[in-house]
């Protein structure tokens, strides 16, 4: 517990990287997306897309969690497994909090009638629209999911170089061409629509949470045989 706990705060040596940017990316973002709503002349209520915008950094700092700080913690005899699981748990950390944040903005934003533009920024349609843990489920998960995908790219290019990178990039695009030709094929395009009707964000968060389940595994089996 102790080396995993010291990864974390090595993680955190460059706080801006965990911290400031995604913060400022928040705040960039909403303070952008506000100025837009306020030009935009309607009494319609608008929305945006601008929260997603740290979603997509998450992916990049998966990839950074990796490279940047993995092969300095081998160099200071920290194992492989209090590596991972100090940068998954501080992650998780970090997904919570900016889940409060999310959560408390949209709090902010209903009470303000869309902080008297009408626009919303944190309150999302039909990610928003059910109860506060299904929404707070949603966000987490999310979060997590950028980064594991990010931080197991970036335990492939670490155990199989540019090479390992390019062929399960590819492979990835080639098995999910796949999958949709098969769907065309059988003609259930049709099931596959009924199937995301029926889903909620809770359900969609379910299955999120076990793919990442399934991720999280399997970049630990790759990290166990990464060189630094």
């Amino acid at each position: 517990m102790s080396r995993t706990m010291a990864v974390a705060r090595m993680q955190l040596i460059n706080k801006w990287t965990y911290i400031g940017w995604p913060l400022t990316i928040l705040g960039a973002a909403f303070l952008m997306s506000l100025a837009i709503f306020a030009l935009i002349p309607v009494s319609e209520a608008k929305n945006g897309g601008g929260s997603q915008a740290p979603l997509w950094y998450f992916l990049v700092l998966g990839i950074q969690s990796m490279t940047l700080v993995f092969p300095f913690s081998q160099g200071l005899s920290i194992s492989r497994r209090a590596f991972y699981l100090g940068t998954l748990g501080l992650f998780s950390l970090i997904a919570l909090g900016m889940t409060v944040l999310y959560m408390a903005g949209g709090v902010l934003e209903r009470a303000s009638n869309g902080w008297g533009v009408n626009g919303y920024f944190f309150n999302i349609p039909w990610v928003t629209d059910g109860p506060w843990y299904s929404t707070a489920a949603f966000f987490f998960v999310v979060m997590m999911f950028m980064f594991i995908i990010g931080f197991w790219f970036a335990t492939i290019f670490k155990r199989w170089g540019t090479t390992g990178t390019l062929v399960s990039t590819l492979g990835t695009a080639v098995a999910l061409i796949g999958l949709a030709a098969l769907i065309t094929l059988f003609e259930g395009w049709g099931h596959v629509g009924n199937w995301f009707a029926q889903q909620t964000p809770l359900t969609i968060s379910g299955w999120a949470a076990l793919l990442c389940c399934v991720l999280a595994a399997g970049s630990y089996a790759t990290l166990r045989k990464a060189t630094p």
